[in-house]
């Protein structure tokens, strides 16, 4: 196990070049872009304390799950370990855990075993995501087949149950959602398979764009599962999606508020 902790023992190598900026840091940009993931949530938990108050604190939960995301990733660049690797991917797969045993539609599981109750579903996914963690510390290659297992699944189900949304508010962030998915998708891409042309171009850094724009595109498909969520079973707190610092800037950041003080809030 200790060998796994050695720096380059992962098979993983970004485009990026090794200990160019740093010595201790094998991928210098790959590693600070993981920055955003560590500053942004908690200025988001401070946007949605009334929603946690009262619709429930799972948002804060899967925020504090994007700041271990950041964390994992941050070491895995630094360092290019097998563990690094592992804990990185992990991290996402608990984050996909998360949030599908919070924000399922309830006519998922509303049949069956789970007889409606979403803690069972809850239950469910933390047994599952146990043994997905034993599982990929002893086949790490699994790692990939669950996230695309649990990923692309759960990606779909949001984005249908968003355009069958009747508020065209929320299918124009799922709009944006989108975008930003696809271009965190191609910049992930080009990394990878793409990587002797970028260098030729000296610019070997798009891997950071990835963690960007997935930042983004995540923190946004949260921001609707955790709306559709409310409207649908706690309309009495009449959830809204508002910006800050208000529709109008051209990069405001969009959360959900409930009834409490949205006459101090600015309308989408």
């Amino acid at each position: 196990m200790l060998a796994h902790f050695q720096r380059g023992s992962s098979e993983v190598d970004w485009c990026e070049l090794n200990y160019v900026h740093s010595n201790s840091i094998a991928e210098f940009f790959n590693t600070i872009s993981n920055a955003i993931f560590l500053v942004i949530p908690p200025f988001l938990m401070y946007l949605f304390r009334p929603y946690a108050n009262r619709i429930g604190y799972g948002i804060n939960v899967i925020l504090l799950l994007m700041v271990v995301i950041g964390l994992c990733s941050a070491y895995f660049h630094a360092t290019l370990s097998l563990v690094g690797q592992l804990l990185d991917e992990l991290a996402i797969l608990w984050v996909l855990m998360a949030a599908f045993a919070l924000w399922a539609p309830r006519w998922l599981f509303q049949n069956g075993p789970f007889y409606g109750k979403r803690c069972r579903l809850a239950y469910i996914m933390a047994t599952i995501g146990v043994m997905g963690t034993i599982l990929g510390f002893i086949y790490p290659a699994a790692n990939a087949f669950a996230l695309m297992l649990l990923g692309i699944p759960w990606a779909g189900l949001l984005f249908t149950e968003v355009f069958r949304y009747p508020s065209k508010q929320v299918r124009r962030l799922g709009v944006f959602c989108i975008i930003w998915w696809f271009t965190a998708l191609a910049c992930w891409i080009n990394d990878r398979i793409f990587c002797d042309m970028w260098k030729q171009l000296s610019f070997p850094y798009l891997h950071c764009g990835w963690h960007i724009f997935i930042f983004i595109a995540s923190y946004i498909a949260c921001v609707l599962s955790a709306y559709i969520y409310a409207a649908s079973e706690f309309p009495q707190y009449k959830p809204s999606i508002m910006y800050w610092p208000g529709p109008t800037y051209h990069f405001a950041v969009p959360y959900v508020a409930v009834h409490e003080n949205t006459d101090k809030d600015i309308h989408l």
